[in-house]
């Protein structure tokens, strides 16, 4: 069967060892390419062998074979585009060389193939740059092949290929669309080939596309093929979707074009041609990119209007008068020179000379069709008038009568011209599908004639002849004449009785002719003759020759369509159809004969079965070969093979069913040549009575592969809307697609599902829940115990339910989680990205409609674990952003977001603030939430810079206790900073905004700033207060040194120093040496008049300040009372050189000298060296804060609340 795969090689490696083009070998590659079709992955290894066979050969069955299977692989198989790419480079030289062949079947084949060849090397040496031999080859042959359109020599096939082939060039030599991001890699164009490239040149490749262009149009408008014009026009649509830009010059030369280069042809050419224009223009008009030309269109349309009908009434005329031509011409072929001696020959009796009518006498009617024989009929009867043509009805009735009552009579003479010319006229033949009006008598009734009837009768009166003067010039045989519908409803009998006015007569008549017909067969002993005995051979013989007339007939059997109200609403094509069906389908069992051995009856079975299986063959095979235009055929066939098998099924539970075996046949073979945009194949899938399983699965499928995408979502969005028996299946396929990890087929998914949100039920329903599962599937899942058995509980209930207790909040058990063939069985932590995406794609998607899922993705939030929680913070982002900061059920969730949601509200609130201000009502709910819930402060950042002075210094402690040690934590400090500080400007002298956003009363000076992190550093954390204190240190660009002047201003004049006050004199001065002067002095002298020694944290910073900024400070230093003097030089050593220096030197001293001396003597003692000694920083490592500083109470020091 075609769905089994045939071994390749050794299928290959038998029909190569059969005689060449020998049937054997025919069979072998067809069902070698049939399997090939189906599973093409071992095609590129064999043409790349073969094709190399084929170069320089002789026409052969082997290459023709080899040729069609490659144009197959290249444009038209399921293969990758790299794949195909590969096989097209490497069949590219033998291509070129066979485009010389002298077979032109063969070279149409190779232009057929470069169709698809050309734009896959395009776009592969757009990216190559060094591979310039195969670009060189590719421009050969595309100018050969382009030489092919207008060689007188070449077949038509060879034109219509190398015309596509030129349209399909400037697709590639046009320019496509330049965004990169949106390129589609199967329409390869100039935009995707870069302008520096060395061998390819962009404008002139695009100068021979406009070329071509014009020479297409130029084609259309000289060209007297109608063959190549239609394949021009057709073509042109896809020329005009993937290039819009050329709509103005297509819909110009389609709106001027006339049939001129047309003249001389039959009328159905030029017909066909026009109606080609005329869907081409009526399609332009419809698309969005035709209704800038909708006027021209219309007018276009108007004049060919014009022009068409002038056309039909033009050749009305000529088939008339040719017509009429013909019968007057008749005559004179009898051999008499005028014309009025022949009509007079006729009536003299004795005369040799022969009727006009004998001269058809020996034709032969029934060969003509039928439909000719009507349109001769119906335009015999136009040329004459009404009167003429009653007259004519009339005599043929008198005429008839008289025949029927003349039976057993002498006949009389005739009482017309008319009735006397017609005994002279030989019985025309009718075709044999049309009944006959009369009867013929037998040969044995023709003899007992009276001999004056056979002979010419005497002249006719001239009185009789004047009222035929109208038709007397072409004598008109009666038995021609169609009779009136009235008598259509009487029997003959009756008809004769009524023309007669008697009965008797008639009946004579009746029994006469019965009695020389002397048929004396008793019913009873007649038997049919026995059948002739065919054997097997015949048997397939005759049916096939009875399938190939039924065939054959179809198109006349469709043009005589029947009356609905005879027929009970089947058409002449129906019943064709339906006929050959069951002449198929409706096959006689096997013969039951009780004497036969059990092996006899199995084999006859077998041979019966496979008779049926041939027929069934031949059937399809005709299929096939046209399977859109004979889909009705098929769906006929599926549903009778259907019911046949569930008639024998019922009857025979051992019956083998066809249905299924055969609707595989026509979906292997059809997906092979399937187009992704014809939905010939849904069609047919949607009439039929059940859908097998692997069929659905072919679907499935298709909607994964690229070029059968459209088809596959197509096909299953038609089962859901219209058959609902399937809808629980389709529908859950669609569903389970949506979760596929491509993103392309998920998108195709989701928008195919979401159409029926919110309001078609029930797809509306199975969706929500569908995605609800999703959702749960995310959620955090107790991890199944190693031990499967039941464990006893405590109480001995080995059965005993303790799920529901074990189980935290928001976990999930095992068995409600919904699985897919996409989603892995457990979710993979930690989660990924694109894992995540297959599970809440569909959830973002549906929210825009129906926002309550938004609610079920918080409620379900708290219940993931943290990779998966990052990971929707990440994926929600485009969601959010489309919905706005103005979405109610946003807002709504802002303010009232469950426990454990905390994360995800916030990253919805910095995504509404991160390319822009929040809204007042996003600053007022968060404001709120602060204030009435123990938020997190990472939620005041987003609108700091929105608040007043008053709320950024009560919140400023929050944010800054966020600091951690982490870089990150670091970075959103500096922001929040950044945006609630103001940049003060070089002089010093204004200050201005940095934030034009923000009023200037409502943002805090740099100075501010960093004297609230002081007065708040045990709210905020010494640790933390340290590390922002450290931040405005590093802008430098606000903090600079007059800055810090004026913060340690206003510190030291504070009641209580801060603890790391002296900490950060120490910073400033170490950063900026020019603070030395101010701290060394100005500074030191208010701290030592503030008794600084009585803080042991402060009086360690105060001597290491000391250290820093020595010898400046000295002054400052001596006017400490004699105690802290002496365990300032005691805990610094270094100090007593430069002070006992200063004091011996200068003059203001000599009262304290002795004093100081005695402190800053020579003599000092022993003790462990100091950290300025030893090399240490100077500045002071702060204990971490939950160490107390010192022992000392520090009454007076302690920070305010």
């Amino acid at each position: 069967m075609a769905n089994e795969p045939v071994d390749p090689l050794q299928t290959l490696s038998q029909a190569l060892a059969a005689p060449p083009d020998s049937k054997e070998q025919a069979d072998l590659l067809a069902s070698l390419r049939e399997s090939l079709e189906i599973h093409p992955n071992p095609i590129p290894i064999l043409c790349t062998t073969l094709i190399k066979t084929v170069s320089n050969a002789g026409d052969s069955l082997m290459k023709r074979w080899v040729l069609d299977l490659l144009h197959f692989a290249i444009s038209r198989s399921s293969l990758s585009i790299d794949t195909r790419t590969q096989l097209a480079a490497q069949s590219l030289d033998v291509l070129t060389g066979l485009l010389n062949d002298p077979n032109p079947s063969t070279v149409k084949v190779v232009i057929q193939c470069f169709g698809t060849v050309y734009p896959l090397l395009f776009r592969h040496l757009c990216t190559n740059r060094s591979q310039q031999y195969p670009w060189d080859v590719l421009t050969g042959a595309k100018n050969r092949i382009l030489e092919f359109v207008r060689m007188p020599q070449a077949s038509a096939g060879m034109k219509l290929a190398a015309v596509k082939f030129m349209q399909r060039v400037i697709l590639v030599q046009t320019w496509g669309v330049n965004d990169p991001r949106l390129q589609n890699k199967n329409d390869p164009n100039i935009s995707m080939c870069p302008t520096d490239h060395p061998f390819i040149s962009v404008p002139a490749l695009q100068a021979e596309g406009r070329q071509l262009l014009e020479a297409i149009m130029s084609i259309l408008f000289s060209s007297r093929n109608p063959d190549i014009l239609s394949a021009i026009i057709n073509s042109s649509s896809q020329l005009l979707k993937l290039r819009p830009a050329l709509i103005e010059t297509i819909v110009s030369a389609l709106a001027t074009w006339t049939p001129a280069s047309l003249a001389g042809l039959p009328a159905t050419h030029v017909k066909s041609v026009e109606k080609a224009i005329r869907i081409l223009l009526i399609h332009i008009s419809r698309s969005p990119q035709g209704q800038p030309f909708a006027s021209q269109i219309h007018t276009a349309l108007t004049a060919q209007g014009v022009r068409m009908d002038r056309a039909t009434a033009e050749e009305k005329q000529r088939k008339a008068a040719a017509l009429d031509a013909s019968r007057k011409r008749a005559p004179s072929m009898g051999g008499t020179p005028e014309g009025h001696d022949s009509k007079r020959v006729k009536l003299e009796p004795g005369s040799n000379a022969p009727a006009p009518a004998s001269l058809l006498s020996g034709f032969d009617f029934t060969t003509l069709p039928a439909t000719l024989v009507t349109e001769l009929i119906v335009a015999n009867i136009q040329v004459f008038s009404e009167s003429a043509l009653t007259e004519l009805v009339n005599t043929y009735k008198r005429n008839r009568e008289t025949a029927q009552t003349s039976a057993g009579t002498v006949a009389p003479e005739p009482s017309s011209p008319i009735a006397s010319t017609s005994a002279l006229l030989p019985p025309v033949q009718t075709p044999s599908f049309a009944p006959s009006r009369t009867r013929t008598p037998p040969p044995d009734a023709q003899h007992t004639l009276p001999t004056t009837q056979m002979k010419s009768p005497p002249k006719a009166p001239a009185a009789m002849l004047e009222p035929q003067q109208d038709v007397k010039d072409e004598p008109v045989d009666p038995l021609q004449m169609d009779i009136d519908e009235d008598e259509i409803e009487y029997e003959p009998e009756k008809l004769n009785e009524e023309l007669s006015g008697g009965g008797q007569v008639a009946v004579e008549a009746e029994d006469t002719v019965n009695d020389a017909m002397d048929f004396n067969i008793d019913p009873r002993e007649f038997k049919l003759p026995p059948p002739k005995s065919l054997d097997d051979h015949q048997r397939g013989a005759l049916i096939r020759a009875s399938l190939t007339r039924i065939w054959e007939a179809a198109d006349n059997l469709t043009t005589l369509e029947l009356d609905p109200s005879d027929s009970q609403g089947f058409s002449a094509s129906d019943m064709w159809m339906l006929l050959l069906v069951r002449l198929v389908t409706r096959v006689a069992d096997p013969p039951a004969a009780d004497d036969e051995p059990d092996d006899s009856k199995e084999a006859t079975a077998l041979s019966l079965y496979d008779r049926q299986d041939r027929l069934r063959q031949t059937l399809c095979d005709y299929i096939m070969a046209d399977f859109p235009g004979r889909l009705r055929l098929a769906t006929v066939w599926m549903n009778e093979e259907w019911y046949n098998d569930e008639l024998r099924s019922k009857a025979n539970p051992d019956w083998r069913p066809s249905y299924e075996t055969w609707l595989s046949q026509i979906v292997a073979v059809h997906q092979t040549h399937m187009d992704g945009r014809d939905r010939t194949f849904a069609r047919f899938l949607l009439d039929l009575p059940t859908i097998p399983q692997d069929v659905m699965s072919l679907l499935r499928e298709m909607c994964v592969e690229v070029e059968r995408r459209q088809i596959g979502f197509t096909t299953l969005r038609d089962f859901v809307q219209q058959r609902p028996s399937l809808r629980s299946e389709a529908m859950t396929m669609l569903l389970e697609l949506t979760t596929h990890p491509d993103k392309v087929t998920r998108g195709a998914a989701i928008n195919t599902v979401k159409r029926w949100i919110p309001d078609q039920q029930p797809m509306d329903s199975m969706t929500r829940e569908f995605t609800l599962q999703l959702l749960r599937r995310l959620q955090s899942r107790p991890k199944k115990p190693p031990e499967t058995e039941a464990r006893p509980t405590e109480n001995g209930d080995a059965n005993g339910d303790t799920t529901m207790e074990d189980e935290e909040d928001g976990q999930l058990p095992p068995e409600e989680i919904v699985q897919t063939p996409y989603l892995p069985e457990q979710l993979e932590l930690p989660a990924n990205n694109s894992q995540v995406l297959q599970h809440v794609e569909l959830l973002f998607a549906l929210s825009t409609k129906i926002p309550e899922f938004l609610d079920e993705l918080f409620a379900a939030y708290g219940g993931m674990e943290v990779s998966v929680q990052e990971t929707i913070q990440h994926l929600i982002t485009p969601l959010v952003r489309a919905l706005g900061q103005t979405h109610n059920k946003l807002l709504t969730l802002l303010r009232t977001f469950p426990r454990g949601a905390e994360t995800l509200a916030l990253r919805i609130l910095t995504i509404f603030t991160e390319n822009g201000r929040p809204s007042h009502s996003i600053v007022t709910l968060v404001k709120t939430l602060v204030n009435e819930r123990d938020l997190d402060a990472r939620f005041l950042i987003p609108i700091i810079a929105e608040m007043d002075k008053a709320d950024i210094l009560r919140h400023l402690p929050r944010i800054v206790s966020m600091l951690n040690g982490q870089q990150e934590a670091k970075n959103v400090v500096r922001s929040v900073f950044n945006s609630i500080v103001t940049t003060p400007p070089q002089s010093f002298g204004s200050i201005t905004s940095n934030l034009p956003r923000v009023r200037q009363s409502e943002l805090l000076s740099p100075a501010e700033l960093m004297v609230q992190i002081h007065e708040c550093e045990k709210e905020i954390g010494l640790k933390s207060a340290i590390e922002a204190i450290g931040i405005c240190f590093s802008m430098t660009d606000i903090f600079r040194s007059e800055i810090l002047g004026v913060v340690m201003n206003l510190l030291v004049d504070a009641p209580v120093l801060p603890t790391l006050f002296m900490r950060t004199v120490i910073q400033a001065v170490t950063t900026y040496r020019s603070l030395v002067g101010f701290v060394s002095t100005t500074l030191m002298s208010r701290l030592i008049t503030k008794k600084i020694w009585t803080v042991a944290p402060l009086w360690e910073g105060f001597i290491r300040c000391a250290k820093v900024t020595s010898p400046t400070c000295l002054p400052s230093l001596l006017q400490l009372p004699k105690d802290q003097l002496q365990d300032l030089v005691s805990k610094q050593p270094s100090l007593k050189s430069g002070l006992r220096d200063y004091v011996t030197k200068k003059d203001g001293y000599k009262a304290r000298l002795t004093g100081l001396l005695d402190i800053l003597g020579d003599d000092e003692p022993a003790q462990a060296p100091s950290a300025s000694a030893t090399g240490e920083d100077v500045t002071m490592n702060t204990p971490p804060p939950d160490t107390p500083m010192s022992s000392t109470p520090q009454p007076e020091v302690s920070t305010p609340s």
